[in-house]
């Protein structure tokens, strides 16, 4: 597909006005440098502790823990879309 200028323009007007802050640059900055399969391992090790204490007795340690499997994926997410996409065209 071939872009005209006025699309390249309206896309960096766009961009521009919806920048992200110095906050979020700088935490995507730290967040890409963080391997993806990082947050898969770990969302498999918090399922395979919970399982663990499921079997041992400790219900309720064992649904804490399990807990975090999604939290761990959903930052893997976040991860890889900062590492494809970025947060903010205009400053990269």
């Amino acid at each position: 597909m071939v872009r005209t200028a006025f699309e390249d323009q309206t896309e960096t007007r766009e961009a521009r006005e919806h920048s992200e802050g110095p906050v979020a640059r700088t935490i995507e900055e730290q967040t890409a440098k963080i391997p993806s399969d990082a947050y898969l391992w770990a969302a498999l090790g918090s399922m395979g502790v919970s399982a663990i204490l499921q079997i041992t007795g400790k219900k309720e340690e064992s649904l804490f823990v399990g807990q975090w499997a999604p939290s761990f994926l959903m930052l893997g997410l976040y991860n890889k879309l900062v590492k494809v996409a970025g947060s903010d065209r205009v400053h990269t």
